[in-house]
């Protein structure tokens, strides 16, 4: 039976098997990082080399997503739920049958691409299937597969890849099959309003489409600022080794919780009151951090935990109302090239954050000197999200003036 835009419902059913498909995404987009030299032994390339294999990932997948999100708008949103997973798998399987470097390459180019559009359209999906009072706990179930990948999938796939690098992409293989057979039966049809792709593109004029974008890129650029480096910092107080494994294993686990937090929170307050205190409080978290990890022995080390495991929850929430602010501001039959610009932002504000970093280092500043660098970028984050904000209280003070009532909790000019 086809289903329709307005034939929309919280299904929990669904929405799990969609989580495990992010899962799947989730174990490779980081899983690789913690293998490079054993890849680079088997292919026979040096380490970086090996490390392409992620940089290729991510800017294929951020150029991609976009464009494949406003050339599959109109198509029925399951069957391209369905072609997008089986197209990650396939990569995902080359990969990890790869006879050399090239095919595992061209491996990780197919699986980028699939996984783009997968990205996108999943959240567009949710969106357009779910009553808005729980679209932020419908994200945010949605988006755990792929935190709780970091958290406990990661992990796991970097023990198992101890004994063979290819083992984790057969994992991930596994997973995203299941999840592909999960989806097939569970997951309802999906039939958007078809556009053109000038309509389909349009997001791309708006200047206040392209202003809240760079609310998620600067989260995601201050936070990689710090986290590529956070052996750097945290190492010399904790330990390295097992006691910085664990330090990461909390990030994931704080994150997820910060995830499921800011869903509900999201349905409640609003997207844009979320990630203004979001934006708030990690930049509140550095500057204190910064300030923490001068203290000696171990209260600087509890500073620097406490620095790493806050970032870890408010960031670990930002995802899900950076979609939610982006699919109030579109029709959902455009919301797949907006949320597709939502990850590419995030990837390009990691990929900026990982740079600035390492060019601070080579410089010459200390690892300590990163958290206050990534307060600078969370400063100016802070100042485009409240000026967004503002522009939201006016546009909805406009649009109520023009219904002849004043919006929710406003207060009438005297």
């Amino acid at each position: 039976m086809r289903t329709t835009a307005d034939d929309t419902g919280f299904r929990a059913g669904a929405l799990i098997w969609l989580a495990v498909a992010t899962f799947s995404m989730g174990i490779d987009g980081y899983v690789l990082a913690g293998l490079l030299p054993q890849i680079a032994t088997d292919l026979r390339v040096d380490a970086a080399a090996a490390g392409q294999l992620m940089s290729v990932f991510a800017a294929t997948g951020a150029i991609a997503g976009p464009v494949l999100g406003a050339l599959t708008g109109r198509w029925e949103r399951k069957a391209t739920i369905v072609l997008a997973l089986a197209v990650f798998v396939v990569g995902n399987l080359l990969v990890g049958l790869a006879p050399s470097y090239f095919w595992a390459m061209t491996g990780r180019v197919v699986s980028a691409l699939g996984g783009a559009l997968l990205n996108a359209v999943i959240g567009s999906y949710v969106i357009a299937r779910t009553p808005e009072h729980y679209r932020g706990r419908a994200l945010s179930l949605v988006m755990g597969g792929f935190l709780f990948a970091t958290a406990l999938g990661v992990p796991i796939g970097l023990v198992m890849g101890q004994a063979d690098w290819r083992i984790p992409l057969f994992l991930v293989v596994g997973v995203g099959t299941a999840a592909l057979i999960g989806i097939l039966a569970r997951v309802p049809r999906l039939h958007l309003p078809p556009l053109s792709l000038r309509a389909a593109l349009s997001p791309l004029t708006r200047p206040a489409i392209l202003a809240v974008l760079v609310v998620p890129m600067g989260l995601m650029c201050a936070s990689y600022l710090c986290f590529t480096y956070a052996t750097l910092i945290l190492g010399p107080r904790i330990g390295e080794g097992y006691p910085m494994i664990g330090a990461l294993f909390g990030y994931g686990i704080v994150s997820l919780v910060g995830n499921i937090v800011s869903g509900r929170v999201t349905d409640r307050r609003g997207p844009v009151a979320v990630l203004t205190v979001i934006a708030a409080t990690v930049l509140a978290a550095a500057l204190l951090g910064g300030v923490g990890l001068m203290l000696p022995g171990i209260a600087g080390a509890v500073a620097g935990l406490a620095w790493f495991l806050a970032c870890a929850f408010f960031n670990g929430g930002s995802g899900v109302a950076a979609q939610t602010r982006l699919a109030t501001m579109v029709p959902p039959a455009v919301a797949a090239l907006v949320l597709a610009l939502n990850n590419s932002a995030m990837m390009l504000g990691s990929a900026l954050g990982s740079a600035l970093g390492g060019v601070a280092l080579a410089a010459g500043a200390l690892p300590d000197q990163l958290l206050p660098l990534s307060g600078v970028v969370l400063a100016v984050t802070l100042a485009v999200q409240l000026a967004t904000a503002v522009t939201h209280r006016r546009r909805r003070w406009s649009d109520a003036a023009g219904a002849g009532e004043p919006p929710l909790g406003a207060v009438e000019p005297a």
